[in-house]
């Protein structure tokens, strides 16, 4: 299993210091978030993308993955009018286009909330609209679009493996995939594993990162209540040789790169007692 670094939490650092520490720390890829100050889409269009692609070079580190902001202002292609969501597509083709220049596998969207007085019947609706129209464009770039499912605090409907079901059941892309953080199903009392066996072939990633109940924090591993030593090995036993960011997101503002050293320190001794020998 190959562990990435979530960047968000440097954002009041250069980004120069995310390459710097996942190299000298273990990390196996980046998972690039795309906010200002770093990475964001329209500022690596502009030529933002030369210093990424140099630190790539420099550090040997990949960008596996890219997670551009979008659950929030100013973009969320849940909620507001069509112009709206069409302003959120066009920003999320170019995190796409971007992507690639990069040489990512994949761009990671997740859908928010949409609004207290839509239906579900109007929120599908809107979803299927544009994880269609990105996933066309994506397939069209080799890109894959890893959709995640949100905590009830994030998202008002799509939160659990159950919609993923459905949204695959609605779009047939080959492109177009799953993943499991694994804080939305802890915190909901659903299991973790049976995203394996939901997804089946469309389980292409993970976020791992420790929770409590009652809150989406996300935890160094090991310092919050999941088992996680446990999960690990359940990993192992299906045979999960994927990829897992540990998300650390904004949490841990403050120190990111004590922090990001101590969470894949963590991870790497709860494997190595759960059995894991790479």
């Amino acid at each position: 299993m190959k562990i990435g670094m979530f960047t968000s939490g440097y954002q009041r650092n250069p980004l120069e210091h995310c390459f710097q520490d996942a190299k000298e720390y273990g990390y196996d890829y980046i998972e690039l978030w795309g906010g200002r100050p770093h990475a964001y889409p329209y500022d690596l269009k502009a030529g933002d993308i030369n210093e990424v692609r140099r630190l790539i070079d420099q550090y040997e580190m990949p960008v596996y993955g890219y997670t551009p902001e979008h659950n929030a202002y100013p973009f969320n292609y849940m909620i507001g009018s069509e112009a709206q969501r069409e302003d959120a597509v066009a920003y999320l083709k170019t995190a796409i286009d971007m992507a690639k220049e990069m040489g990512s596998d994949f761009v990671l969207t997740s859908p928010a909330n949409g609004g207290y007085l839509a239906t579900y019947g109007e929120l599908w609706t809107r979803l299927e609209k544009t994880i269609r129209e990105l996933g066309d464009y994506a397939a069209k770039k080799e890109i894959h679009l890893v959709v995640e499912a949100l905590t009830p605090y994030e998202s008002n409907f799509f939160t659990r493996a159950n919609d993923l079901v459905e949204l695959f059941r609605r779009v047939d892309n080959p492109y177009v995939v799953g993943m499991c953080d694994v804080v939305p199903p802890f915190v909901q009392h659903e299991s973790i594993m049976a995203y394996f066996d939901k997804l089946g072939s469309k389980m292409h990633h993970m976020h791992i990162i420790d929770g409590e109940q009652g809150t989406d924090s996300h935890i160094i591993p090991g310092e919050g209540s999941m088992p996680m030593k446990e999960m690990l090995y359940e990993l192992k036993r299906v045979n999960y040789h994927g990829t897992a960011t540990l998300e650390l997101v904004t949490g841990y503002i403050n120190e990111p790169r004590m922090y990001a050293k101590r969470a894949v320190d963590n991870v790497r001794s709860l494997m190595a007692e759960a059995g894991w020998q790479e």
